[in-house]
């Protein structure tokens, strides 16, 4: 709809429209009320960008969204899903902003000396500041880190903060996070799907970057370590972590590694990380692992995903760990009742900015206000943990307790006070949100994070995320079903400093990194599925492409046919499940209710179980993967509906081209790196080994005309047999052309020469210039190919050479890969 001459713009027209809706402790209508302009700014900006169609608005920033890969988890669920991103950020001036600055700075100082204390003299407790049981009573005191002195001096690297505006525009905190602040990187992704979106209109608004604040965080992380230029990982709990999507994307930013506790091993005190090298050095962690499960030595012994040693590292000062295990006891509600008096003490100074007003009923005149007030407060755990009274860990509305639920709360409260915690119930500010099309006024909380710089001095992020929920209290800072969260974006008067993680005094180098051991492996296996689902897609269109009449007849003979689907079956594709699949004498009769199942049965080769491993593969390295290649492998397989062959048949020949692609990318975009030769050396293992298995099929002493050409459809080379003999179709040529011609891509005799070159390029373990077993084994193989004759190449001498190919397989994952986390080592290798 264009706009008609003298009417008020899009821009104009939503805010007025909003107006009417918003409350008056919405942030817009009070920045509009001060004067401020960068509201109208963004509106007019956005009317610009969508014509005036604010439901685009939405649309687009789901399409970054999705094209970035944002994905998280909920507690409980196995499926990630789609970060949800409100196309309408929250805009703060820079001089609101400056005074949240500096009490997040403030705060996550505070808490820097608190730590320190409870694990150091301990003064606090002495001097009865703060009761014992307040620091015994927590799940996040560790008595192993009492006396301990972490490397670099600090307890914290990283600081996180949940905050909310009230009704009358004070700033609050409701919680703090210091054990592993989560979503700094849903901050960084949320800012770049916006940017894609809004393009120069946040130039336009003068918006502060974030760049600067992870720069200063990777500085500060190694200014920490004894070496000048330091390996630092990032230490993830594994792909099944409610936020794996957003480590992902950190690490890949960062220029961290991804690293599993299995991927780690300390040695005479030092922490090293298994790589396809060996042993190599690592100086810092940054932890998205709970302190429990770190180390089963020094916490939990039940831990299967933790690094034995690893506080004996930590120790010796030769492992920075962010944040230290035991600073989590700072975290608990608990403690919020006490950081005002301990502000005083420690600071001499009050907190800039306040909790909300907590009472720990683990004290007697406490416990009576909470009593008294309940109707009137938050009832929450003290420590994080479910106790009894309350479903799971989030705080309930005292006023919405009755019955039995009431009596059982305050049963559980009597039994065990010091587990609860009452808190003020604060109505939060709401800012605007685009819901079907219309401006609407959501409650929000904001995530904000600080980190320490190479002076070890507190940065703070200009941003962070706001969370947009229906709750209009402390609930809203849970990430839930019908949640959204919101980039955050500093304006200011002047245009915002150009700073980038860019830095003009990096030395070249053409050194391509580490590569762990387990990378190694799921890069390998990535290339063996991605090609064994494309090799059982081009059976299945050679089975159903040959089984549809021509003129009357059947293009391929019944034999073969027979044959292509009993290679759907012993390969694994597609399963018999009752004998009367199978006729007397072998024959399988009905190619399309097989071709289904290897389609979309549960196979252990059927193409909907390799792209499930596929993905899950995929999930693990996710740091390495670029987004169109991720984009890809998480697209679900298309459905089928009936046994029609035609529709199969086109299914396939469909999902065979999102193989091609992905094929595509990694022979024109993957750098030529170690990474990228085990991904080859897997697609080149399996494709040789299907090969092996086509050959015993289709190009036996016996074979048809038929056979043969099933065979050259199956290798992709009918092409080039037809370019060479033009005398027509015969055996010998055939086996020549699929095994032992080194021009052929498709060929044996290429892949076991492309596997050799790879393994060549390889770093050996062995000091003594002798050959590891994978390079005999792949030394033997090229000479059995190399002086092998066509007329010879029988089943019995094909069956040989992929028992070969198999051994090869196994001692590549014994060189390279983690077995049964064995570090590797070999005789006289160096400790990097």
């Amino acid at each position: 709809m264009a706009q008609l001459p003298g009417m008020p713009g899009w821009g104009e027209g939503w805010l007025a429209s909003y107006l009417t809706r918003a409350g008056t402790g919405d942030v817009l209508q009070g920045d509009l009320r001060r004067g401020a302009r960068w509201w109208r700014t963004l509106f007019d900006g956005i009317a610009e960008i969508t014509n005036g169609h604010l439901g685009r608005l939405q649309d687009r920033i789901g399409r970054q969204v999705s094209e970035i890969g944002t994905a998280f988890r909920l507690p409980g669920e196995s499926e990630e899903r789609r970060w949800p991103v409100s196309g309408v950020p929250l805009l703060i001036g820079e001089d609101e902003w400056a005074g949240i600055e500096a009490g997040i700075c403030q705060r996550a100082e505070l808490l820097e000396r608190l730590v320190a204390d409870l694990y150091g003299p301990q003064t606090l407790v002495s001097r009865g500041l703060i009761p014992g049981s307040l620091v015994t009573g927590s799940p996040h005191f560790w008595r192993r880190m009492v006396g301990v002195a972490p490397p670099g001096g600090r307890w914290l690297h990283i600081y996180a903060a949940d905050i909310a505006r009230g009704p009358d525009g004070d700033w609050r905190v409701l919680a703090d996070h210091v054990r592993s602040p989560t979503g700094a990187g849903y901050a960084l992704e949320n800012r770049l799907a916006a940017t894609r979106v809004m393009g120069t209109l946040q130039t336009r608004l003068n918006v502060q970057r974030l760049a600067g604040f992870f720069q200063a965080f990777r500085e500060g992380l190694a200014a920490s370590c004894r070496r000048s230029d330091p390996r630092i990982g990032l230490l993830t709990p594994g792909r099944y972590n409610q936020s794996y999507a957003e480590q992902a994307h950190l690490a890949r930013y960062l220029g961290l590694l991804l690293v599993e506790g299995a991927d780690l091993a300390v040695r005479d005190g030092q922490l090293y990380v298994r790589t396809i090298e060996g042993l190599k050095r690592i100086d810092a962690l940054w932890r998205r692992m709970d302190a429990r499960f770190l180390d089963p030595l020094a916490f939990d012994n039940r831990s299967a995903i933790g690094v034995p040693g690893l506080m004996d590292a930590m120790d010796n000062g030769v492992a920075v760990i962010a944040n230290a295990p035991g600073v989590g006891i700072v975290e608990s509600a608990a403690f919020s009742a006490f950081l005002p008096m301990l502000a005083r003490r420690l600071l001499g100074e009050p907190l800039s900015l306040p909790n909300i007003a907590t009472w720990w009923a683990g004290q007697p005149r406490e416990r009576g206000h909470v009593e008294q007030e309940l109707d009137r407060l938050l009832i929450g755990p003290a420590f994080g943990a479910a106790v009894a009274g309350l479903d799971g860990i989030e705080p309930v509305l005292g006023a919405g307790l009755a019955g039995a639920g009431r009596a059982r709360l305050k049963e559980a409260m009597a039994l065990r006070p010091q587990d609860y915690v009452g808190q003020e119930v604060v109505r939060l500010s709401t800012m605007p949100s685009a819901v079907d099309g219309t401006l609407v006024p959501r409650p929000f909380s904001l995530r904000v994070f600080a980190a320490r710089d190479a002076n070890g001095h507190w940065t703070v992020m200009p941003g962070g995320f706001a969370r947009l929920s229906d709750a209009a209290d402390v609930r809203a800072a849970v990430m839930g079903d019908g949640a959204f969260s919101a980039d955050v974006c500093i304006v200011g008067g002047e245009p915002s400093e150009a700073i980038t993680l860019m830095s003009p005094h990096v030395a070249i180098r053409r050194n391509p990194g580490t590569l762990p051991s387990r990378a190694a492996d799921n890069l390998y296996w990535l290339g063996r599925y991605l090609e064994r689902g494309e090799g059982t897609l081009r059976l299945i269109r050679a089975a159903l492409g040959g089984s549809i009449d021509v003129d009357g007849g059947a293009a391929l003979s019944a034999l073969t046919l027979d044959r292509l689907a009993g290679l759907l079956v012993s390969s694994g594709a597609a399963k018999l499940d009752d004998e009367d699949d199978e006729e007397e004498g072998g024959s399988i009769h009905d190619v399309p209710e097989l071709a289904h199942a290897a389609y979309d049965g549960a196979g252990a080769a059927s193409v909907r179980s390799l792209l499930t491993s596929v993905r899950t593969i995929g999930e693990g390295i996710r740091e390495r993967l670029s987004a169109d290649v991720w984009r890809l492998l998480d697209q679900p397989l298309p459905p089928l509906a009936g046994l029609d062959p035609a529709t199969i048949l086109g299914r396939a020949t469909d999902l065979q081209e999102r193989f091609s692609a992905l094929a595509g990318l990694a022979s024109e975009n993957m750098a030529r790196n170690a990474g990228w030769r085990f991904h080859d050396i897997g697609r080149r293992i399996e494709r040789a080994v299907l090969m092996c298995r086509l050959m015993r099929h289709f190009a036996r002493d016996d074979a048809s005309a038929d056979d043969l050409t099933a065979l050259l459809d199956l290798a992709d080379s009918q092409i080039s047999y037809r370019a060479r003999y033009v005398a027509g179709i015969a055996l010998v040529p055939v086996r020549d052309l699929v095994a032992l011609d080194p021009s052929n891509p498709r060929s044996l005799a290429y892949q076991i020469e492309r596997i050799g070159l790879h393994l060549a390029a390889l770093p050996s373990l062995r000091q003594d210039g002798m050959a590891e077993d994978q390079h005999r084994r792949a030394q033997e193989l090229a000479a059995v190919l190399m002086t092998a004759e066509a007329p010879s190449l029988g089943p019995d001498a094909v069956l040989s050479i992929e028992n070969r190919l198999l051994g090869l397989s196994e001692a590549i994952g014994r060189r390279f890969f983690l077995q049964s986390g064995e570090t590797l080592r070999a005789s006289g290798m160096v400790l990097a």
